[in-house]
């Protein structure tokens, strides 16, 4: 019974995650707004054709860090809070801003923003946790929070305070709340159905109105002035630039509803797609769920003899957001490497085959995302920040479960998981700037390059992390248990040889393809980029630890030290030198990060200092003199 036991529990772990990650891919079913199939409807943001479920989603992870909105955070979770996706809030933001006004959709944690805004602390009596705040209660501090912002503003971003960059931020969010509900009628509109009704009928009038009065001639004063109030309103909206909503028709591409309406007392034809989307805003007000139904149907059959490539890639990426791949493999990654690490203590073979087998499905699923994520931008696996640590921890992974297959102790699996986790955290918070997907910028704009040069450059910092979390691993096991016996400590000084020499062939190979790269698009092999020095960094440390541990200069514990060294400058590399703001390779800028990556600098700074204490104050040393 034992050895069945022993047998079947790993397999069995498996397949319950795995029944746990196709449960989660199942579409949410709407009860009674079709906001499901309203969310899969394309429109173009960020350069690119995307749903408006994506739309919906990254706009709600930069206001309130989450894809969902709980709008009655005051409540515990005992309580049952009113949880709704991202698509039925932003349909509400931009067809019925009434109701979206009055949602907790902003998250703002700084104490002196909360008293600049004048906004309540956490109190159940008055709707508040202290953290989520809704469009009315932020409203009722703006003139306070104008004059604030226009101070805040002329202070540069590298000298400003955590209350100065908090400020900046909410300026960020409150524009781009403003521009998603100018999206598809006027913020300001009181019945968007009715007033553009009374505009049609209006046009004639007011544009004989106005020719007369350019003539000089007497005009409907009237017609002329309501006119002028709808023209300025299609102003502010085209001026906000929004996602454009409608689209192509005959000659015209993609616009956004406030040209087109700009564009209508010029003669052009008022778009059947503006109809359609008169009649959801009228259905969600009027709250009428079969209406605003028949209403998407109609738009999205609209679409399909000229957009049915839009509407298919919209149902495709609303797919992947719903499969939420990395979140779930993440959360896989968590629990293999508890089970890893309980092995280390309890030393049972069914603890570390489990968590191979977790290991193995995470990375399956993380999989999964990485290629889906390639077909749906057409491109290669990495293009900006975000997908470099997507890619870097599925690197990690791989190279884990490689080693776990030759030293069968859970060593591999607790540095797949490990980094595993960790990058898929940076890359969710890499998540809360916007799209993750977003056009790509010139310098990067060729999928040759983006496959060779940077594929092979972010290998190389993936091994190097490898070998970097290796060391930590011995340090950890070393200083403060016992676990870390002779044979181990040998095997993972194999691993970290092993895996710094990996790294040094990728990250030269990818260094010398960027300088040719270079030399194509610039006109220059090298240029001293700060980029460029990072990536020659990375490789000149690499050699520096081979040529140590090749000369005798440096032995076990040495090869730990200098691999951890490795960490720091792989991070600045990845990350530190697009902090700089200069240099052709800066397109990838991260204010949030800067606190995060000086914090990680002095933790592997602290490793390093464990790590040349004397062998004495070893646990696992202390424990083999005994």
């Amino acid at each position: 019974m034992k050895k069945l036991f022993q047998k079947w529990t790993p397999p069995v772990l498996m397949l319950i995650m795995a029944l746990w990650f196709f449960g989660n891919v199942q579409p949410p079913k709407d009860k009674d707004f079709a906001y499901t199939e309203f969310g899969r409807l394309p429109v173009t943001a960020n350069g690119r054709i995307v749903p408006i479920d994506s739309v919906a989603r990254n706009a709600l992870l930069q206001l309130r860090e989450k894809q969902t909105l709980n709008t009655e955070p005051w409540k515990g979770w005992n309580e049952s809070p009113r949880i709704i996706s991202a698509t039925e809030w932003l349909a509400n933001v931009m067809m019925n801003a009434t109701v979206a006004d009055a949602w907790p959709a902003f998250r703002v944690d700084n104490p002196d923003l909360i008293s600049l805004l004048k906004l309540p602390e956490k109190d159940a009596a008055k709707f508040s946790d202290g953290k989520h705040y809704s469009w009315n209660q932020i409203a009722a501090g703006m003139d306070a929070f104008d004059k604030e912002n226009e101070r805040v503003q002329k202070v540069e971003a590298a000298g400003r305070t955590a209350y100065e960059n908090a400020v900046a931020k909410m300026h960020q969010r409150i524009v781009l709340y403003e521009q998603l509900k100018n999206t598809i009628q006027p913020a300001m509109a009181q019945d968007w159905p009715a007033e553009f009704t009374a505009f049609e009928k209006l046009m004639p009038d007011a544009v004989a109105a106005v020719k007369a009065q350019q003539a000089g001639e007497k005009f409907d004063q009237d017609a002329f002035n309501q006119f002028a109030g709808y023209i300025q309103a299609f102003q502010y909206m085209s001026s906000l630039e929004p996602p454009l909503v409608l689209p192509p028709n005959g000659s015209r591409n993609w616009r956004r509803m406030g040209d087109a309406l700009l564009d209508a007392p010029r003669g052009v034809p008022i778009d059947s797609a503006i109809r359609d989307y008169v009649k959801m805003s009228a259905a969600l007000a009027a709250d009428k769920p079969d209406d605003f139904n028949a209403a998407v149907r109609d738009y999205r059959s609209s679409l399909v003899p000229t957009q049915a490539k839009a509407l298919a890639k919209g149902r495709a990426e609303v797919f992947f957001n719903q499969m939420e791949p990395f979140y779930n493999a993440m959360v896989i990654y968590i629990l293999a490497g508890l089970l890893a690490v309980c092995f280390w203590f309890n030393l049972s073979g069914t603890l570390r085959r489990s968590a191979v087998w977790l290991t193995a499905l995470a990375l399956v699923i993380h999989t999964i995302g990485l290629v889906y994520r390639m077909v749906l931008e057409g491109r290669p696996p990495v293009t900006n920040l975000y997908s470099s640590a997507i890619f870097i921890g599925w690197g990690a992974c791989l190279l884990g479960l490689i080693l776990e297959k030759f030293h069968k102790n859970g060593i591999g699996i607790v540095t797949a998981s490990g980094i595993g986790f960790i990058t898929l955290i940076i890359a969710h918070h890499l998540a809360l700037e916007g799209d993750t997907m977003e056009m790509m910028r010139a310098v990067l704009d060729t999928n040759f390059w983006l496959a060779t040069h940077v594929v092979a450059v972010t290998v190389g910092y993936a091994s190097t992390f490898v070998a970097g979390f290796l060391a930590l691993i011995y340090i950890v096991r070393g200083m403060f248990t016992k676990t870390l016996d002779e044979a181990t400590g040998k095997s993972l000084a194999r691993m970290i040889y092993g895996i710094v020499c990996f790294a040094t062939l990728f990250s030269f190979v990818g260094t010398v393809l960027g300088g040719i790269w270079a030399d194509q698009s610039w006109g220059r092999f090298w240029g001293w980029d700060p980029k460029e020095n990072g990536a020659l960094i990375i490789v000149l440390w690499n050699a520096l630890i081979l040529h140590l541990r090749w000369g005798g200069m440096v032995r076990e514990r040495g090869l730990v030290v200098c691999a951890i060294g490795g960490n720091i400058v792989t991070a600045w590399s990845w990350f530190g030198v697009n902090m700089l703001g200069i240099g052709l390779h800066s397109y990838g800028f991260t204010d949030a990060a800067f606190n995060w990556l000086v914090l990680f600098v002095v933790s592997q700074l602290a490793f390093i200092g464990l790590g040349l204490l004397p062998a004495k104050v070893w646990r696992s040393f202390s424990a083999r003199a005994a």
